[in-house]
């Protein structure tokens, strides 16, 4: 099988992609910040930072602070607020010439239904992702750590606006499948996972937090196990695809997560050290997918065959 006739393309519900390969909000700007670097039409999806009803101003001092496998940070959704983005930059990122998903954040449902409500009238958005799962600001994670919630915020912002849904997830549960079958009940039509995992820094001389808010979210590659379990079991939960997020830096990650029951991915932490991974990586895929005899990327998704612990094993009929 020649690389050059593999089918990249992915679909997300009603949204297509060219290929698997999006780039998480808040790891990318608003675009433009990134044109220099990335051939940005080349991307699956592009997802600028979240965005809210008004400007925020985001969290005191220190904001990120890098860590042995990866980064905390604790940015606090600092945004220009609706209004700015679709004046300032929907426009800008209209013309790149790919899939571009908006972000938006809410304090309460009423403020997730009117943010889709005002989105649904813009063109040049190919889909939302419901940012539930924020653990930086304050109620960020209300929506995502109790399923009955999520349901509720789904369904009212499907209500609101004709656009596909993403529905990004926190780790910090219990139960993500949980999570994500409300989700999908709530008519998503695909889950995000995982947003960052809750994490601390500490100035022991001063006892002292260093970070300005407080807690911040852990991303990087020590979270990358973390969200394989995750999207695999949320995979095996719904019946609608999964997008996977968490330390994905390299081919390897990609072609990971992609069996794991991933139909597409995001690359987020990995936009800081290595602006050009994204570039590298759709060089690379089409090979990976040959090299497992894959004429699609649809073949590969889901074909992961899972150990079993000892005790386990399927007994005869």
């Amino acid at each position: 099988m020649s690389p050059a006739s593999i089918d990249l393309s992915a679909s997300l519900g009603r949204l297509r992609l060219d290929n698997p390969i999006m780039v998480a909000s808040g790891t990318f700007g608003y675009a433009r910040e990134m044109a220099g670097l990335v051939d940005l039409a080349r991307l699956g999806a592009i997802i600028p930072k979240t965005i809210t009803p008004q400007p925020r101003a985001g969290n005191a001092p220190w904001r990120t602070i890098e860590t042995a496998a990866g980064m905390l940070n604790s940015i606090g959704l600092d945004n220009d607020g609706i209004e700015a983005f679709i004046e300032h930059h929907l426009p800008y990122l209209r013309s790149i010439g790919t899939a571009i998903v908006v972000s938006i954040a809410g304090h309460d449902l009423d403020e997730f239904v009117r943010m889709a409500e005002r989105l649904d009238e813009q063109s040049g958005i190919a889909a939302l992702e419901l940012n539930i799962s924020c653990p930086n600001v304050s109620g960020g994670v209300d929506f995502g750590v109790d399923p009955a919630a999520c349901q509720r915020v789904t369904a009212g912002v499907r209500a609101a606006t004709k656009l596909p849904i993403l529905a990004k997830l926190t780790p910090n549960v219990t139960d993500i499948a949980a999570v994500a079958r409300a989700a999908a009940e709530g008519g998503a039509d695909a889950i995000s996972a995982i947003n960052t995992c809750l994490g601390l820094a500490v100035d022991w001389r001063r006892r002292k937090s260093l970070l300005g808010g407080g807690m911040g979210g852990l991303s990087g590659p020590a979270i990358k196990p973390i969200a394989l379990r995750a999207v695999y079991q949320i995979a095996r939960a719904v019946p609608i695809p999964v997008v996977g997020i968490g330390g994905i830096a390299t081919l390897d990650d990609v072609m990971e997560f992609l069996v794991a029951g991933c139909t597409a991915v995001q690359i987020g932490t990995a936009n800081f050290y290595n602006p050009t991974a994204t570039m590298a990586i759709l060089d690379a895929l089409p090979g990976a997918l040959a090299e497992l005899g894959a004429t699609s990327v649809r073949q590969v998704v889901g074909t992961l065959e899972m150990n079993r612990p000892a005790g386990h094993e399927a007994r005869p009929a």
